[in-house]
């Protein structure tokens, strides 16, 4: 069981999240929150496979939510995949640094809700196909996130490594990518928990961003 915890100022959208990912047979929703603090609270409390946080609450709002759960220091993080709209590109980036897992858009359709959920509950970051080129666009003029500077992924990581890195940034999952290379799923992930500390990441979607800004991989046009 998928256990999410739902973090939005709005009582319609929590009410309605929360309906349309109960009405699911393999996720229930433990608790709901109407902002940062409160998610933050119920988060460690319940200890979801996801929290779905969106940025914009009263209060504390939801990129410092976001790193108090999963940023740098962590020692034990919960996955958060972050609810947005188009209109706040720098609040999407700022949640990227934060150590979010994923992003959607709060216009998505219910069934591809249902499916970011699963994917950041199984460890797999995900990335509205909406939003990736413009994220990626942007993304791969800052810095922050990326403390290790290689012009080439070759300079750091073994060649297995480039392999999962390429196919990962091809937005395949742990099980895809083991296929692609015939290897068992544990042994993906394993090359996937040395392959983020040398590149300075905490998680998948970082490093894919990783890819890009060290031009390993070509933004799509």
């Amino acid at each position: 069981m998928i256990r999410v915890v739902i973090a939005d100022d709005q009582a319609l959208v929590r009410a309605g999240l929360k309906t349309l990912l109960d009405a699911e047979p393999d996720i229930e929703v433990v608790a709901v929150a109407a902002d940062g603090r409160e998610a933050v609270a119920a988060a460690r409390e319940h200890r979801p496979d996801v929290v779905c946080m969106d940025i914009r609450m009263p209060g504390q709002d939801g990129i410092s939510a976001t790193r108090q759960l999963c940023g740098p220091g962590v020692a034990d993080p919960i996955p958060v995949l972050v609810l947005t709209t188009f209109d706040i590109d720098d609040y999407l980036f700022g949640a990227l640094e934060a150590g979010a897992s994923g992003f959607l858009l709060k216009d998505s359709e219910p069934e591809v809700l249902v499916g970011a959920v699963r994917t950041v509950a199984a460890g797999n970051g995900t990335l509205d196909d909406a939003l990736t080129k413009r994220v990626l666009r942007e993304v791969v003029t800052r810095r922050e996130i990326v403390p290790v500077t290689a012009g080439r992924a070759s300079e750091l990581l073994t060649a297995r490594e480039l392999d999962i890195l390429l196919l990962l940034a091809q937005g395949l999952s742990n099980d895809e990518i083991a296929a692609k290379l015939v290897l068992e799923t544990s042994t993906v992930k394993s090359h996937l928990a040395r392959m983020m500390p040398k590149l300075g990441v905490r998680s998948r979607l970082q490093a894919v961003v990783w890819a890009y800004q060290n031009k390993v991989v070509a933004i799509p046009e």
